[in-house]
């Protein structure tokens, strides 16, 4: 059994969940989402607690199972709270700024990079350098952050680049003098 997928996930005030044969739909304050489940799982609603089974104890729904518990966790998560991730840009002349659903970025190219954000996902920028994706979707803000990170990779010697807050460079090691 998977440990993971025996845990009840809580559903918070505000938040209705729905199950609909292999989808279950989740509604919130912060939005609403349609999370499919594998195959061989089945998702229920108990005692405001929403609780992930398999169909039978075969061995090869062990790793569907916590999955499935993963993602419907994470479609309550975010229709109650939303996700985000913030990233710095680093770099002299480097900036960001947000024009309608695009991102215009100066990341050191002799022209600018245009970045086009999907629906269900914000993007903010403060002082030019900070960038704050936020969304209901863990998966898609997680994605659409490391796409921006992709534009310009940051550099471990000249510290510039498009970097994930708090995220650490590390440097190879040089040569050694035996």
């Amino acid at each position: 059994m998977s440990r993971i997928g025996k845990k009840p996930i809580p559903i918070p005030k505000g938040v209705t969940v729905k199950v609909d044969g292999p989808v279950v739909d989740v509604k919130g304050p912060k939005g609403q989402m349609r999370q499919a489940v594998p195959p061989g799982i089945l998702i229920a609603v108990e005692d405001g607690t929403v609780v992930a089974r398999r169909e039978s104890e075969a061995r090869e729904l062990g790793k569907f199972h916590g999955l499935a518990r993963s993602l419907v966790a994470n479609a309550v998560l975010g229709v109650a709270e939303g996700w985000k991730r913030e990233l710095d840009i680093v770099g002299v002349g480097y900036r960001a700024e947000v024009k309608g659903k695009q991102v215009h970025l100066a990341l050191g190219y002799s022209h600018p990079v245009v970045f086009d954000v999907p629906t269900g996902i914000e993007v903010a920028i403060e002082k030019q350098t900070h960038i704050t994706v936020t969304g209901v979707d863990r998966q898609l803000v997680g994605q659409v952050a490391a796409n921006l990170r992709r534009l310009r990779k940051p550099d471990p010697y000249q510290q510039k680049g498009v970097r994930y807050t708090g995220e650490v460079l590390k440097k190879k090691a040089g040569k050694t003098g035996a």
